[in-house]
């Protein structure tokens, strides 16, 4: 990976209907370099889709500035815009048309045309794995097929860093994989890609380096041995105790060793220096007060555990 920023955004801030409407994004700064798969994680409503949508110009900042290689957003948008490939979170398709017809429509639109936009067509279809069923209508395609679509419309014009927006969202495993393999497989032939995810395992398995975004706010970022050293050797544990009143989750709060202990969808979270050790006294809270414990799961720490050390809640919530 090379240390030359192809995206740098300093001082980025949105705030609908100022001054007195919700700031979505407070002040960002980033360098995101050339060749790495960078991802944006963070909760639903926590400001991704908007942090794109104004480094790939479609929403003016309230203040900042954003340079994608080298050239400003605001003051020189198109050549600015000719270096990033976007794949918004909705899907932005003709259904009617085939995907052959939406990869051409679209390819006109970024000034392609001739035996160029018919090759560039092809090279897409091709990557997409899309090509048995490049003549059918796009409405008879599913989900994940129109997602693939989505993503190769981004690719036309071979950018130099694609943008996906969430672009798992709502499909089935298989295709979720299948995206995740060709983001993957893009970075490997040169591609810079920012990637936006409310999917812990997602970031994990993708990213060079992770940003962790809450409230418009960047909290955390670096690789994700840096970011899983900020809780140290702190290990989650999931303890299976439906309907845990709140006088138990606060006891196993004050538990020595223990960071943190909240109650999600009927299981209780415990973020603790040493989770083993730490277990036999949890279930003893849990026995004293006469709960049943139906499963324990101890998790090594990942990036839904530096997110819950540094927000105190789940990345999900």
């Amino acid at each position: 990976m090379h240390a030359t920023p192809i995206i740098q955004i300093r001082g980025l801030k949105k705030q609908f209907n100022p001054p007195e409407g919700p700031v979505a994004v407070n002040g960002i700064d980033l360098d995101i370099y050339e060749g790495e798969i960078f991802s944006l994680l963070g909760p639903n409503g926590a400001g991704k889709t908007t942090t794109i949508s104004m480094i790939s110009g479609l929403l003016t900042p309230t203040a900042g500035e954003v340079h994608i290689a080298g050239h400003s957003i605001r003051e020189d948008p198109i050549a600015a815009k000719r270096a990033i490939g976007i794949v918004p979170q909705e899907l932005a398709l003709y259904p009617t048309l085939s995907a052959r017809q939406n990869l051409t429509f679209f390819g006109k639109m970024y000034g392609l045309a001739g035996k160029e936009l018919k090759q560039r067509v092809a090279e897409v279809l091709d990557f997409t794995e899309l090509n048995d069923r490049a003549d059918d209508p796009v409405q008879e395609y599913s989900g994940g097929m129109k997602r693939r679509v989505n993503i190769g419309v981004g690719l036309l014009h071979r950018p130099q860093v694609i943008m996906l927006d969430e672009p798992t969202v709502a499909i089935d495993p298989q295709s979720r994989r299948n995206i995740l393999d060709a983001v993957i497989e893009l970075n490997r032939r040169g591609t810079t890609v920012l990637y936006t995810t409310h999917y812990m395992e997602e970031a994990q398995e993708l990213s060079h380096r992770v940003a962790i975004i809450d409230h418009g706010e960047i909290i955390a970022l670096g690789t994700q041995e840096e970011l899983t050293r900020l809780v140290g050797e702190e290990d989650t544990l999931i303890l299976g105790v439906p309907d845990a009143p709140q006088a138990v989750i606060d006891r196993l709060a004050q538990v020595d060793g223990v960071h943190s202990a909240t109650l999600e969808d009927g299981e209780i979270r415990v973020l603790a220096k040493n989770g083993r050790s730490a277990l036999v006294e949890l279930i003893g809270v849990i026995n004293a007060a006469g709960l049943a414990l139906q499963s324990v799961e101890v998790r090594e720490p990942t990036l839904e555990a530096v997110f819950l050390h540094l927000t105190g809640r789940a990345l999900r919530d």
